[in-house]
């Protein structure tokens, strides 16, 4: 079955939300390990509702404990990082924090 569209691109995105009274946040984790289950070591925080203005270093304890201390709190997980070998000799390169979590829950604003 072949489907063909019915409006451009552009006005798809300018229809208004079937739920226009939920905002979404997220959560960025990054863990010390692959494992949801190991320590969290950096994150973020964005307020799609509008009621707080969340940056980095904002706070000097993390959100959770651990990844998954997030999903038992009700967020959803939306992506992990893809697991990369370090090249032979970089293995202990510290450039970047390599395991990366992004979690979303959906708040809904109408009720104040």
């Amino acid at each position: 079955m072949t489907v063909t569209p019915t409006m451009s691109v552009e006005e798809s995105f300018a229809t208004p939300s079937a739920y226009p009274h939920l905002r979404q946040q997220l959560l960025v984790l990054y863990l010390g390990t692959s494992a949801l289950d190991s320590e969290v070591i950096g994150w973020t925080r964005y307020d799609g509702t509008g009621r707080s203005r969340p940056t980095m270093g904002d706070s000097d304890e993390p959100p959770y404990a651990t990844g998954l201390g997030a999903l038992l709190d009700g967020w959803r997980l939306l992506q992990m990082s893809q697991l990369v070998a370090h090249p032979r000799g970089e293995e202990h390169d510290v450039g970047y924090l390599p395991y990366e979590y992004l979690f979303e829950r959906l708040v809904d604003v109408s009720t104040g």
